[in-house]
């Protein structure tokens, strides 16, 4: 075996055992936005969170499979969707730091999922199984109206985009989209930025061109 290789193996062995306080930090941290939680009610539920990194592209999940996780970005980004008939990619969100991705309808009803999941950049992420999340629910409670507004919140996102899409032009939907996702263009192809807004790409250039003008007009 290549003695380069064998490093780069070890070292990111020790990446995975040595995992950075701050992962958990930030876990603290995002719970306390929805709940008031005490370090000693973290420390309940914590171990059973994982940690995993994903290589770029690496998929998170795929389509045909059951979503088991669910999955709290604490670095990286990630882009979900699905594939029609034709082959065609429909995008319906990206992930970034400190959101949480999967397929809910697949998680709660243990059924195959129709979403992918990959990575965009490399992806660091802390995971929980439903089964460990039920642990979760009974040694600290509280966590369990931390998922319950966190369903809310997306049930009320996705409802927001629907009605967005059915009814606002192409420019109030990409204005939207940048206020959701702050430097996302930094980070995204524009093609897949246009397909999440179900638009072509010159329309994109098109909108942006326009947005731009308008700023240095006004």
């Amino acid at each position: 075996m290549n003695i380069s290789f064998q490093i780069s193996v070890y070292f990111y062995n020790l990446d995975i055992i040595f995992q950075p306080a701050f992962m958990y930090d930030l876990l603290y941290n995002h719970f306390n936005k929805y709940v008031s939680l005490s370090e000693e009610e973290f420390s309940e539920c914590r171990t059973l969170f994982k940690y995993k990194k994903y290589r770029k592209h690496q998929y998170i999940l795929q389509e045909g499979e059951i979503s088991r996780y669910e999955t709290f970005i604490v670095k990286g980004c990630t882009r979900t969707y699905e594939v029609d008939d034709t082959g065609q990619e429909h995008i319906i969100q990206f992930g970034l730091e400190t959101w949480w991705v999967g397929d809910l309808h697949s998680f709660l009803t243990n059924s195959p999922t129709r979403c992918n999941i990959d990575c965009l950049e490399d992806t660091d992420v802390l995971q929980i199984p439903r089964t460990e999340m039920e642990k979760m629910y009974d040694k600290v409670p509280k966590l369990e109206r931390f998922f319950r507004i966190l369903i809310q919140k997306a049930y009320i996102a996705s409802t927001d985009r629907i009605y967005s899409n059915l009814s606002k032009p192409a420019p109030e939907r990409y204005q939207e989209f940048i206020d959701k996702y702050p430097q996302i263009e930094q980070r995204v192809p524009n093609h897949q930025i246009a397909s999440f807004l179900g638009i072509t790409p010159q329309s994109l250039s098109r909108i942006r061109s326009q947005s731009i003008s308008r700023k240095k007009n006004g």
